[in-house]
């Protein structure tokens, strides 16, 4: 109970975690927004969806024309995924593709959807109208610098690209994709090397961004910290 003349605690209504690849961003998202009873958004799903979508359609990858106008008339639904609960599932026009956005294809080809200028416009603007009801945690690569720049908390997950391969790799086998280690490492690398040097929302922790490292911690340990911030009454402003 808040005593009289106490200041009132602010607890953060809006979340951003962003981090690379294999970070665990939606896992502990989605853990620490249902300890919060927030809703939680992994704007990944989306590029992932729109990734897969241009692999159906052959649409080729380099033409940014094509997967601008492709972006914007897609119809995006997310869902909890019956697959793996620490992932949103995604409805792209109605469809349910929740598993085949987690498949080595898209894997290998997102960061090239993902830095079409075009394409992140549309997205973001999507993603800014789905924060516009407050209490919510929204997980991605460019929350906290881009699309959410004014959210109460913002967090920068990072772990080395050995454990991020470790993990991404294991999370494949799991779902019945055929992959190596070695090849996962790589990709990762690659995938790396693309979110930091593109030229539309590179991939950086904002300036008040607080950086948690998650190596070496259980994903309740990275959700106990990032509740903790939001609710220690020191957030990001």
């Amino acid at each position: 109970m808040t005593k009289v003349g106490q200041p009132r605690v602010k607890i953060a209504e809006i979340i951003a975690i962003d981090g690379p690849v294999a970070v665990g961003k939606s896992t502990v998202g989605k853990m620490a927004a249902r300890r919060m009873g927030y809703r939680f958004v992994d704007t990944g799903t989306m590029y992932r969806a729109l990734t897969w979508k241009a692999l159906q359609q052959k649409i080729p990858l380099n033409d940014e024309a094509a997967l601008g106008r492709m972006s914007a008339e897609t119809r995006f639904e997310l869902v909890t995924s019956a697959d793996n609960p620490g992932q949103n599932g995604i409805l792209a026009d109605g469809q349910d593709i929740s598993r085949e956005i987690r498949s080595a294809p898209v894997e290998k080809n997102v960061s090239l959807v993902s830095k079409v200028p075009e394409v992140r416009h549309s997205l973001v603007n999507h993603q800014r109208r789905l924060a516009e009801d407050g209490r919510l945690v929204m997980a991605g690569r460019d929350i906290g610098t881009v699309v959410l720049p004014e959210a109460d908390l913002k967090i920068f997950l990072v772990a080395s690209p050995q454990e991020r391969a470790r993990r991404r790799y294991q999370e494949l086998i799991t779902g019945g994709e055929k992959a190596t280690y070695e090849n996962v490492l790589s990709e990762l690398q690659s995938r790396d090397q693309m979110d930091i040097t593109r030229q539309v929302s590179p991939l950086k922790p904002a300036p008040d961004a607080y950086v948690l490292d998650t190596e070496g911690l259980s994903a309740e340990q990275v959700v106990d910290r990032i509740c903790s911030l939001a609710t220690s009454g020191s957030p990001n402003k």
